[in-house]
């Protein structure tokens, strides 16, 4: 009986005495929910934050377009550092050109010759020299080809790529953006123009067709059109390679000769000629 009294006068706890105040579960309440607002608060900003990051790596709108207007109003350019220290060896073969100027756009490879579809530049002093971007672009193809050398595409956009061939110490590869001016490579040799020895092979085509760098120079890029072409260039590839089928392909002269009238100097069976300069073959046209 005495310890059920003396449980009975035992006094209440202070926790006990705590919870019988009236204001001690509305403030428990009060932060808990405090605790619940601040943490969805948190996890609302994190989601927010990487939003604004995700949206910050997209391009904006309008930036796409933006650079290519920018490639659009570039000026196409020689590529090398220093112009004047470099001349065109090869020129381009225009149909619309003078014997002369024909005679001197042919590449002779393989007991054929081949016209020129882009103009080969060599060194005055005859050494290798810097190869730069002639414009701002992606590049879409470096690889090695056992006969054109290392060759170098870039894509500037709206149908104009330029094409580097007979490359050595390659410095960019498929999917790298350059800038006009940016030193892809240097001056190298290849088995297709052996005779300019070190050289740069340089192509210029809007919408697969070759045309005149040399003409398309300190144009912008924009105003640039297909309108002086060799009428045998394959559409869509260099034509400039051999018959082991390389991507940028050329016909035979042969070939070529269904398509382009003769130059007038060579005579039908030119493309395949003794050292002494006779006739081999009655039956072939060089077409060039």
């Amino acid at each position: 009986m005495r310890e059920e009294e003396n449980k009975r006068m035992t006094k209440p706890s202070k926790v006990q005495k705590l919870f019988r105040k009236r204001w001690v579960f509305p403030a428990v309440y009060l932060f808990s929910a405090a605790i619940i607002i601040t943490a969805v608060l948190w996890f609302q900003g994190n989601a927010a934050d990487q939003d604004k990051q995700k949206a910050g790596n997209a391009p904006q709108h309008g930036q796409h377009d933006s650079v290519e207007v920018s490639n659009a109003v570039e000026k196409l350019v020689m590529p090398v550092v220093k112009e004047n220290s470099v001349e065109v060896k090869t020129p381009f073969y225009s149909s619309t050109a003078s014997e002369k100027e024909q005679q001197a756009a042919l590449v002779f490879y393989n007991n054929t010759y081949h016209q020129n579809t882009g103009i080969d530049v060599v060194a005055k002093d005859g050494k290798t020299f810097d190869v730069t971007a002639a414009a701002s672009g992606t590049v879409t193809k470096a690889v090695k080809d056992p006969i054109l050398g290392y060759t170098v595409e870039i894509d500037h956009q709206n149908g104009l790529v330029t094409f580097y061939q007979s490359l050595s110490d390659v410095k960019v590869q498929a999917g790298d953006t350059v800038k006009q001016g940016q030193v892809i490579a240097k001056a190298g040799e290849s088995t297709y123009n052996a005779e300019a020895k070190t050289h740069l092979h340089f192509e210029v085509r809007k919408d697969g067709v070759a045309i005149n760098p040399t003409d398309s120079f300190s144009k912008q890029l924009a105003t640039i059109k297909a309108e002086v072409v060799s009428e045998t260039t394959p559409e869509g590839g260099n034509s400039n390679t051999t018959e082991q089928g390389t991507e940028e392909g050329t016909k035979s002269t042969d070939e070529q000769s269904k398509k382009q009238p003769s130059t007038g100097t060579e005579s039908k069976d030119q493309t395949n000629t003794t050292d002494d300069g006779s006739s081999s073959d009655e039956d072939q046209s060089t077409g060039q």
